[in-house]
């Protein structure tokens, strides 16, 4: 009986804050979309968001939070401490852009143009982390204005380079994780959100365990014997050779994965081979990706992976080798945290409009910080009423309703109230 009138009390005493903090949370709303739009329009790329954190960083020192720049070199940390003691919770939002030409008719369309890998590229916040980062500009404002109901300590982390470093730099959350973000004061959880182009507005999607899947790239390469390309019996083809291993690595999928327990993905991005039309070359070089979402499945297809490549080879007289390197870790949602938290994003959005949903095979960089601490990372709606065409991420025709944001201020200002008063 105790626990129950615990559990009660609780769940009335959170709905207050939510009623409380109402106006201040709408109040916010323009805001958030003016600070949106102005990141969309002068986006930067994966460690080269200077002028974006400077923005940040002005914010949250406008509000006397606490601040810390140069964070895994552009990320930005705030620190607001309520006017009771009680445990830390963390809130992350990413802020770098693509090397995407943005293709759409918005009137804060970006049309910078940067370099990647050497070629000038234009420059596209084309997954949504201006979003992230105004929505979680916009909780930082709100609960700043109300340290008196804060039980606890909120910590903003607003992360550089979640599209990855470029070659030759750390970056992104597990530089942030190493470099101590999680610590002084230490993080208890940590909450995360990503907008969806495809998910309508005011709704929120979920899953329990691994949500996101692990990423890794590989690189394979082929070895055979150049000849002249109207004698192949004089040579070894590793244009030949890589067809075949790829078509073995396909195999691995469709005949040796239990795809029952999770989702598993092997795909080749990029063969590079020859010079010349009527020249076999000597060597290719492959270059893929594989995705899981079980560390145990993971496991079973590098091991095949590493016996099938140069096995095929060997077959057809050649000789390859394969190098894999994880990118990202399983984006795994604490089982016990999403179970408590999940009335949190009901309160936010109505019970109606908060879903479970299935795992995908996309990957994410919070993934470093749920190794550490638990966290719950969930799906907000950003498609606009009546679409009748919605475009994927990371193309150049991607877009985002701005009237989906400010779901994302309820959802992560709740959370945080919720579980520091647990």
């Amino acid at each position: 009986m105790k626990k129950i009138l615990a559990l009660a009390l609780l769940a009335t005493g959170a709905s207050i804050y939510a009623q409380d903090l109402g106006k201040d949370i709408a109040a916010v709303e323009s805001k958030v979309i003016e600070w949106r739009r102005d990141i969309h329009e002068h986006p930067e790329l994966s460690n080269r968001e200077f002028k974006t954190a400077e923005k940040i960083a002005a914010h949250l020192k406008s509000l006397g939070i606490e601040v810390q720049t140069g964070v895994a070199h552009t990320g930005v940390v705030g620190i607001l401490k309520g006017n009771k003691p009680g445990k830390v919770v963390g809130l992350r939002a990413d802020i770098d852009a693509l090397p995407v030409t943005e293709r759409n008719d918005l009137p804060f369309k970006s049309t910078v143009k940067s370099e990647f890998l050497g070629t000038e590229v234009g420059v596209m916040h084309a997954c949504g982390h201006d979003t992230h980062t105004a929505i979680l500009m916009g909780v930082a404002e709100v609960l700043a204005k109300n340290k008196d109901k804060i039980k606890g300590t909120v910590k903003f982390i607003f992360q550089p380079a979640e599209e990855g470093a470029p070659p030759g730099e750390e970056g992104g959350a597990k530089l942030m994780v190493k470099e101590g973000v999680l610590t002084n004061p230490d993080v208890d959880a940590i909450f995360g959100l990503h907008i969806n182009s495809q998910t309508p507005i005011n709704t929120i999607k979920y899953k329990p365990g691994g949500a996101l899947a692990s990423a890794q790239r590989f690189v394979i390469n082929v070895k055979g014997k150049q000849t002249h390309g109207s004698q192949p019996w004089a040579g070894v083809d590793p244009i030949l050779i890589s067809a075949k291993i790829i078509d073995g690595l396909q195999t691995i999928i469709s005949r040796e994965t239990e795809l029952t327990n999770e989702a598993a993905v092997i795909s080749v991005g990029k063969i590079t081979s020859g010079v010349r039309f009527n020249i076999i070359p000597e060597s290719a070089e492959m270059i893929g990706t594989i995705r899981t979402l079980d560390y145990d499945m993971q496991k079973k297809l590098n091991d095949r992976m590493m016996e099938m490549v140069p096995a095929i080879a060997k077959a057809y007289g050649g000789d390859a080798d394969i190098e894999i390197t994880t990118s990202t870790a399983i984006t795994f949602n604490d089982l016990d945290l999403t179970a408590k938290m999940l009335p949190s994003l009901e309160k936010a959005a109505g019970k109606e409009n908060v879903t479970l949903t299935k795992a995908v095979t996309g990957a994410e960089d919070f993934s470093y910080f749920q190794e550490k601490v638990p966290g719950l990372f969930f799906i907000l709606g950003g498609m606009a009423p009546g679409t009748t065409e919605s475009f994927p991420h990371h193309t150049p025709d991607f877009k985002i309703d701005d009237s989906g944001l400010l779901l994302g201020v309820k959802a992560m200002t709740q959370l945080t109230l919720d579980y520091l008063n647990m």
